[in-house]
């Protein structure tokens, strides 16, 4: 989608260009992402949230989060979740990612590209990925890429017209609903120690919020990570 930015005229808010095939994929901290060809939803979205400062940004990581999970909710049920920031899960299973990639003008944001890549009817991966899962695989059946495509548009442009029109504490407050470990004991890793701690709230920036012991901390991505059993 970059490429066509550069080359063509202005291309209009909420442009879709899907993949078949992911062969350059990329998660949080430069992560690989595998999608076998015509098996998965591979896509890339443009938004345009001129309304939004780069101050503000996490706000529209929560509504793009949402706007995925609603509809793979309604599809697979309560155990689809969002594992913090960005990583679709069901249950301890990776279903997904989310990659946003802002430019800006001056201090908000011009245009964001809006990456998502969601396991949809692929069942074999990669040894060296920890925990994947598609959606064949938790149903046992095979869906529609374009269906499921449709559904989640809806669902983004859904949570993307409700954060236009101000309600990020709203959404914040159902980010935190549907996050993976949110107010529950978990095991994570920081400063080479593993520990126990509970999340009990994601910051302005993004930053994870962990009880340990006595004390709270906050955590950005490169500094904790989540331990499963």
């Amino acid at each position: 989608m970059k490429q066509l930015m550069a080359n063509s005229t202005p291309l209009p808010e909420g442009t879709v260009i899907m993949a078949e095939q992911q062969t350059a994929g990329k998660g949080q901290q430069q992560n690989g992402w595998h999608s076998e060809a015509g098996k998965n939803l591979t896509f890339s979205l443009l938004l345009l949230p001129g309304f939004l400062m780069l101050a503000n940004s996490f706000d529209l990581l929560t509504a793009i989060s949402l706007g995925v999970i609603k509809p793979l909710q309604k599809i697979l049920g309560k155990d689809t979740c969002i594992k913090w920031p960005n990583d679709i899960y069901y249950g301890q299973k990776k279903l997904g990612g989310i990659l946003i990639e802002n430019v800006l003008a001056g201090k908000n944001i011009k245009h964001s590209i809006i990456g998502i890549g969601i396991n949809i009817n692929q069942e074999n991966f990669p040894g060296h990925l920890p925990n994947p899962v598609s959606v064949k695989q938790i149903l046992q059946k095979e869906c529609s890429l374009k269906e499921v495509l449709l559904q989640i548009c809806a669902g983004i442009e859904f949570y993307y017209l409700k954060l236009k029109a101000g309600k990020s504490e709203e959404i914040k407050q159902e980010y935190l609903d549907n996050l993976y470990g949110f107010r529950k004991t978990l095991q994570f890793k920081a400063n080479n120690e593993v520990f126990e701690g509970e999340i009990f709230a994601v910051n302005h920036f993004g930053f994870l919020g962990v009880k340990k012991q006595k004390e709270t901390v906050f955590y950005d991505l490169k500094q904790i990570k989540f331990i499963f059993s």
